[in-house]
């Protein structure tokens, strides 16, 4: 996680709830990121905390505060700590900051693992994961809310769990998410994903040839500065957060690549915009340019199967294979590997054969 200088006396505060749209990508939900200024007098931080946070109380302040879900200097502090000029601080949300209730709602739920205290979740693509402007409902966080009740009559729509979910990957990238059970599980899982010590594996299809059989991409990511919904690729690190992809080629079909990518960080839409800075979008991916052939001439017949691969992967081909941690409890390794979905595999089908008949 990228800890962004302040200007020389400036107090500065980013709201990352504010990035993450209804199908934002894995981002650890950060209610506040700021630096103390230098003329900054020693005060408790709950006490700072609620001058600067709208509607905040300080009672729930506290909580957070005993919860370590507050960060100074990237260490976990007490109510009673005074901050002082130049303190990072960190808050992270025990839930999404939109307020909405969550609805329970019956739902088919790709459930590859569950203990008591985390879940591990196969996501189809086309599924938003929690509830947000425009998406109310459907939601997965919805069919968990369902889940949870069904196991547990006690649980009533006011004390569903919503502090579960600690990272999300976009509607329309499908594969592995973990949602953690109880509040241990969630700092314990928040502060893996802090540390980027969580282990992230996607696949994905892109358009081009790479030029290297492997790589990282280095460059900050964050808003574009034009077009707000849209994330761009810094890689002077001017702006936005410091983002980290690693990749490798596993499959060559000449006009498009399959890689797996590595995620060091986890930002909002991170794989698709490196991919597009480097001259690769995914493939089919209508955001960031991957609509249209971007490799290949384009005469009727290769226009025309493009057109049938964009009708049977209908979404960016990105795929989020396996994840890895610790558990909150045992402390064991726990490594999870999903299979490529329908739609994906059917796109490599016919990228393959395509590639074959062209070669012969």
């Amino acid at each position: 996680m990228s800890k962004e200088p302040a200007g020389v006396d400036d107090l500065e505060e980013e709201d990352s709830a504010d990035e993450m749209s209804a199908d934002g990508s894995e981002e650890l939900y950060e209610r506040l990121h700021l630096k103390v200024d230098k003329g900054q007098e020693p005060l408790r931080i709950d006490k700072f905390l609620k001058q600067r946070m709208e509607g905040a109380s300080r009672s729930k302040l506290q909580k957070a505060l005993e919860a370590g879900l507050v960060l100074v200097n990237n260490k976990p502090v007490s109510s009673n700590y005074k901050i002082k000029p130049q303190d990072e601080i960190i808050l992270f949300s025990d839930k999404e900051a939109h307020g909405e209730e969550i609805i329970p709602e019956n739902m088919p739920l790709n459930i590859v693992y569950e203990d008591e205290d985390v879940m591990i979740i196969n996501k189809p693509p086309g599924l938003v994961v929690h509830p947000a402007s425009g998406n109310y409902s459907g939601t997965l966080i919805n069919g968990v809310a369902w889940y949870l009740r069904q196991k547990n009559d006690a649980i009533s729509e006011q004390t569903l769990p919503r502090f579960g979910l600690v990272h999300r990957i976009d509607k329309n990238t499908s594969g592995l998410m973990v949602l953690a059970k109880t509040e241990t599980a969630v700092r314990s899982l928040a502060r893996q994903f802090f540390d980027h010590t969580v282990k992230r594996q996607y696949m994905a299809l892109v358009w081009g040839d790479l030029v290297e059989e492997e790589g990282t991409i280095v460059a900050h990511v964050g808003r574009h500065k034009r077009f707000r919904k849209l994330f761009d690729a810094y890689p002077e690190g001017e702006y936005g957060k410091e983002a980290i992809t690693h990749y490798k080629v596993l499959e060559r079909f000449g006009y498009v690549t399959l890689v797996q990518c590595v995620l060091e960080t986890g930002r909002t839409h991170q794989i698709r915009v490196h991919m597009q800075h480097i001259g690769h979008p995914l493939f089919n991916d209508d955001t960031y340019g991957g609509d249209k052939i971007v490799k290949g001439t384009v005469f009727s017949k290769y226009r025309q199967f493009v057109d049938n691969c964009f009708a049977i992967c209908k979404r960016q081909a990105l795929h989020a294979k396996t994840i890895g941690f610790v558990h909150p409890t045992t402390r064991q390794d726990m490594l999870f590997e999903s299979e490529l979905p329908d739609d994906m595999k059917k796109l490599l089908e016919k990228w393959r054969a395509y590639t074959a008949n062209r070669l012969q």
